[in-house]
């Protein structure tokens, strides 16, 4: 407003001194402006649109957001050319409002219009004109500025909201937990701060709750079938039933490699395959030949393997029970050194030295041992033999 003011009294003075200038002309005084009415009502025009005209000028340096500096300058430049303005119509008001003196009054009066000289009134409307113009070109700035500024209020508006989703934005694996964002943490704060660490009243993720309730609906089933109604094994049962399978399968895989057999169950073997495995066993220096020789006939140690005579029995389950356990004469046990199907090998070679003749054979030791022999068995008197014909 005071901008407004400056300019009002300025035109105030430019109307002062135009009307006072005829009294300063050499003559009679003229008739003053004041006279025309129609002068006056251009002149309060061009008043009322130069007021117009520094309102807009306003309007415009707000709408239009600059610096300080930059206003500064702009209202620097607004003044200059207000001031030359000012200055012009200073320079001009002697031909819009001074008279000439009553010589060429008749003159005039054939070039007035409306009562005053032609010329002025044509200045006086050039300069409504131009004011016109100027108005005009502030309101079409201060549209475009204001659009201006809508846009650029809208953009920000619009990179805002962006931003806000990208921060509420939340990833699959969030998603799928329902985490909340980041900018909602303010809400979940407890109150609750330890060492910088704040808790949250965050909820458990859906695949954690979940999996808990089938964990508590599968033991109430497992209590129930196992330890209530008992329609299942125990752990205990399953145990037994699992080591009772591998003694199974223990027991297969020993008959397939012939190893399920005793001194209860061994019999004895006279294929050239078993008798040839046994010799190799046998021969071994670290085994039979250090106590029996090599041909069996004994020595200090161990007696004579090829008489009748045993000191601990002359079968074959006897002779697989002796090398397996060994005796307290100094025979060793060789049941960790031997499997069961070498041990009856051994122990059938053994008895095939029966009879043999060694070179420096030991005196007999034990007791005499014969062979058992299997009776035949007996026909039925009863049974009639077909006839032959």
């Amino acid at each position: 407003m005071r901008k407004i003011s400056k300019y009002i009294f300025s035109l105030l003075f430019i109307f002062f001194v135009a009307t006072i200038q005829s009294a300063w002309a050499d003559g009679p005084p003229a008739p003053s402006i004041i006279d025309n009415s129609l002068a006056i009502m251009l002149f309060i025009l061009m008043l009322l649109l130069m007021i117009v005209i520094g309102i807009l000028g306003n309007i415009l340096i707000g709408v239009a957001d600059i610096n300080a500096k930059k206003r500064k300058n702009e209202k620097k430049i607004s003044n200059t050319v207000i001031s030359g303005i000012l200055l012009i119509m200073l320079m001009i008001s002697p031909e819009i409002f001074a008279q000439n003196v009553i010589a060429e009054t008749a003159v005039k009066k054939s070039s007035t219009i409306g009562g005053m000289d032609a010329s002025a009134f044509y200045i006086m409307i050039i300069v409504i004109f131009a004011e016109l113009l100027i108005i005009l070109a502030l309101l079409v700035n201060i549209k475009l500025l204001i659009r201006k500024e809508k846009l650029k209020i809208v953009a920000e508006e619009e990179t805002a909201v962006v931003k806000e989703e990208k921060a509420n934005r939340l990833s699959w694996w969030d998603r799928f937990n329902r985490l909340r964002p980041v900018t909602e943490e303010a809400e979940l704060d407890l109150g609750h701060e330890y060492d910088g660490i704040r808790e949250l009243n965050n909820r458990l993720p859906p695949w954690w709750l979940y999996g808990f309730y089938l964990c508590i609906i599968f033991a109430i089933v497992y209590m129930w079938r196992f330890h209530v109604s008992h329609s299942g094994p125990s752990s205990a049962q399953e145990y037994e039933n699992s080591v009772a399978k591998a003694e199974i399968r223990i027991q297969n895989y020993l008959k397939l490699k012939g190893e399920l057999v005793d001194e209860n169950t061994v019999t004895l073997l006279t294929s050239e395959e078993d008798l040839a495995a046994g010799k190799a066993i046998f021969m071994n220096p670290s085994n039979c030949p250090a106590c029996h020789n090599a041909d069996g006939g004994g020595n200090a140690v161990g007696p004579n393997l090829t008489d009748d005579y045993w000191l601990y029995g002359g079968s074959v389950k006897d002779i697989f029970k002796t090398i397996k356990y060994g005796t307290n004469k100094g025979m060793r046990s060789w049941k960790d050194d031997l499997s069961a199907k070498q041990i009856a090998q051994v122990s059938s070679y053994v008895k095939s030295l029966q009879g043999t003749k060694p070179a420096n054979p030991k005196e007999a030791q034990g007791e005499l041992y014969k062979e058992e022999l299997t009776p035949a068995p007996v026909k039925d008197s009863t049974i009639v033999a077909p006839e032959t014909k």
